[in-house]
């Protein structure tokens, strides 16, 4: 009987050494693989860029997932209901103008680049050979809508009235009796067949094979408050896993990378 208790005894100290040793090796495991983030993102060149980070936020001890959207609206909605942990597509204008609209509570943690809006035509080579009447498309959206008439009047072909925000209403003087129509910003560079000019954002241009320094006949300049940002849900701007994709989006590696990659398509601001 007493061998029988001792034996016992004994199996039960075994089973509980064992299951603390494989508990804390589970845990380690679960704490390791728990060091992920998962970042929306447009294809080109956002989730490009991210996915140079990859390997850099690995050694920093964080896995990261891209997941890529096509339009604007999605990757802030699922940013405000959790399902990612951060996004990387917009610049800081369109995100005021989208917080205000939608009530979601978002905020910028860096910035990271800038793409120099462009001005594109399959009819024309330069501003000047615009005729009276001629159709332009901008982005529909408010920020980048307003983005792309401050570049038609810089190049002295309309003037706007004063305000932060402005649309096509808000054109006070059009000499050429331009026509504008506001078009969902992907899908800009497809009336090139049938306008005269679009002005159409960089990442957009260049999923359509269109090289902003070569292609564009009239160009946003360096001096432009529209840095593309990484943005997470308020609240989180100091979450230890976000500073490291911070750190590293900002390290020397990927600004080589932008500069070596987009040659001065794309510049960055850090």
């Amino acid at each position: 009987m007493l061998n029988k208790l001792l034996f016992s005894v004994f199996g039960v100290f075994l089973a509980v050494f064992f299951i603390a040793c494989g508990g804390d090796s589970d845990s380690s495991a679960d704490t390791k693989g728990s060091a992920k983030l998962i970042v929306g993102a447009t294809p080109e060149p956002h989730a490009t860029i991210l996915s140079q980070v990859v390997p850099l936020l690995e050694k920093e001890g964080v896995s990261l997932e891209i997941k890529e959207f096509t339009d604007y609206v999605t990757p802030n909605l699922s940013l405000e209901d959790g399902s990612l942990d951060a996004n990387f597509f917009q610049h800081k204008p369109y995100l005021d103008s989208f917080n205000a609209e939608k009530g979601t509570k978002l905020v910028s943690v860096a910035s990271i680049h800038l793409e120099p809006m462009g001005v594109y035509s399959k009819k024309i080579k330069s501003l000047d050979e615009l005729k009276d009447g001629d159709v332009v498309t901008i982005p529909n959206d408010p920020s980048n809508g307003s983005r792309a008439l401050r570049i038609l009047e810089k190049e002295g072909i309309i003037k706007l009235s004063e305000g932060n925000l402005v649309s096509p209403q808000d054109v006070i003087q059009n000499d050429r009796n331009l026509s504008f129509k506001e078009v969902d910003a992907p899908q800009l560079t497809r009336t090139l067949d049938d306008v005269t000019i679009s002005v159409i954002n960089t990442n957009f241009a260049l999923l359509a094979n269109l090289n902003p320094l070569q292609d564009a006949i009239a160009i946003e300049d360096k001096e432009s408050p529209y840095s593309n940002i990484l943005v997470v849900k308020e609240g989180r701007e100091n979450d230890e896993n976000i500073q490291k994709l911070v750190k590293v989006l900002q390290s020397d590696t990927i600004k080589n990378y932008i500069n070596e990659q987009y040659k001065g398509a794309i510049i960055p601001s850090f």
